[in-house]
């Protein structure tokens, strides 16, 4: 590495002197770019270019974060297209687009893969890129189940590679401020935290046998899934309702950010028991395969404990904000989400407050803003040994468990305890959903 700078130093120096001896041979920006910096420059593959591309765009093109886009990666056409279309007005220069990850991964030229496939991909997909050679930025939920939660901590050590989970919250700096706060006692000691999401999504289509749709490669979108028939209205968005052979439901998507700041600010690590109360409650007779309505409770030691209150489908404004995240103390609460923090004293008098200019979502699809560049630039610091994760993976797939809890406890329709230490589960029929099913040859090992 020494003498590769050393090399490109001298060739720059050497380009340079031409340069300015010949103005005939200038370089045009884009030519001169692609050398400077060139030996500390990460390419980039985006591989699904869905709603949640567009947050990717502008961390890549910021001048510090020194990367280049390489590749646009989708099992369809169109979202190929869109995205080619949209990524122009980011940056100057055009990556290439490409159908299948595999291709990708095989160019020795990539050195990260952001991960925004869809759920049942997170996992297999993040673990062959890692094989391969990348560093990982992997969107929420990083894990379809649990035996993927570890397989891809696994991984990351294995093959040392960086892996970030899209928990973009963990790189606010007013959320870093006040959860040291708390840590340090602003509010006594915290021993509750209550997790909320509440949204009025929509009636979804029953399912029904229809045509691949045209441009979509459905045998590679399956990927590591069970096989099944195409039903309409599957590809794009409406997998997450539609069974766990794809989704995680409600808790992998979208519990899995305010869980991850609820166990934050408590300082607490695998809890020792979860149960849930959850059903579809609303559109009786719609697709909608899981439930839209859940309490989560999970109880940690000294007395702690988290709780999830999701409403997908009704809107009523239960905590003043569509997500966040309340932190109770002996002394005070704090409330936060991703634009301010309010601190309260034990009376309920306002004591702190902060609001940010960051743009990052809340519930609106797709999302991206300030948050998410922030978190990625991190991860591209990390992976040149200028920063820390904010968002180790080992950490962030502590966080991670309490989603598929949450989903296992509603599954089996009961509680169970768990090994506070290593995260297993004391119950048998529990345990049946620690992993799942693969289509063969698909199965990840490390």
């Amino acid at each position: 590495m020494t003498s590769r700078r050393n090399f490109i130093s001298k060739t720059l120096l050497g380009t340079a002197a031409v340069t300015m001896s010949n103005p005939l041979m200038g370089m045009s920006a884009e030519s001169y770019r692609r050398i400077i910096g060139a030996n500390d420059r990460l390419n980039v593959a985006i591989a699904g270019l869905g709603r949640r591309v567009g947050a990717f765009y502008p961390p890549i093109a910021k001048k510090e974060a020194n990367a280049r886009l390489l590749y646009l990666c989708d099992v369809m056409k169109s979202q190929r297209e869109r995205a080619l279309k949209n990524v122009s007005e980011h940056l100057d220069y055009t990556p290439k687009t490409e159908n299948d990850i595999r291709k990708v991964l095989d160019d020795k030229k990539v050195d990260i893969l952001i991960n925004a496939t869809p759920d049942h991909w997170h996992t297999p997909g993040s673990v062959m890129a890692m094989q391969a050679g990348k560093h990982v930025y992997v969107e929420k939920p990083c894990s379809h189940n649990m035996n993927e939660n570890e397989l891809l901590v696994q991984a990351a050590g294995k093959y040392d590679k960086v892996v970030q989970m899209g928990n973009q919250q963990r790189s606010s700096q007013h959320t870093t401020k006040i959860i040291t706060e708390i840590h340090n006692g602003a509010i006594g000691t915290p021993y509750k935290a209550v997790a909320f999401y509440t949204n009025s999504r929509g009636e979804v289509p029953v399912q029904k046998s229809a045509p691949v749709p045209d441009g979509l490669d459905w045998e590679l979108w399956q990927g590591p899934a069970v096989r099944r028939a195409y039903t309409d209205n599957t590809w794009d968005y409406n997998w997450h309702w539609y069974g766990w052979n794809y989704g995680t439901a409600e808790a992998g998507n979208n519990a899995t950010h305010e869980l991850d700041v609820a166990r934050w600010a408590l300082g607490v690590d695998y809890p020792h028991y979860a149960e849930t109360e959850g059903a579809k409650r609303h559109f009786e007779k719609d697709g909608w395969e899981m439930y839209d309505t859940m309490l989560a409770t999970f109880k940690f030691k000294d007395n702690k404990i988290i709780q999830w209150d999701g409403k997908s489908r009704n809107g009523y404004d239960t905590y003043g904000a569509g997500r966040g995240t309340i932190v109770y103390g002996s002394e005070g609460s704090v409330f936060m989400d991703r634009g301010q923090y309010r601190r309260y004293d034990r009376a309920g008098k306002l004591v702190d407050s902060f609001d940010s200019n960051n743009n990052e979502a809340g519930t609106a699809l797709g999302g991206g803003g300030s948050l998410t560049t922030a978190h990625m630039i991190n991860f591209f610091d990390t992976i040149r040994g200028k920063a820390k994760l904010t968002a180790p993976i080992d950490d962030a797939s502590i966080s991670m468990a309490m989603v598929h809890y949450t989903n296992i406890a509603y599954r089996t329709g009961k509680g169970f305890s768990i090994d506070e230490n290593t995260g297993r589960i004391y119950d048998r029929e529990a345990m049946q959903l620690w992993g799942r099913t693969y289509a063969p040859g698909w199965e990840p090992k490390i």
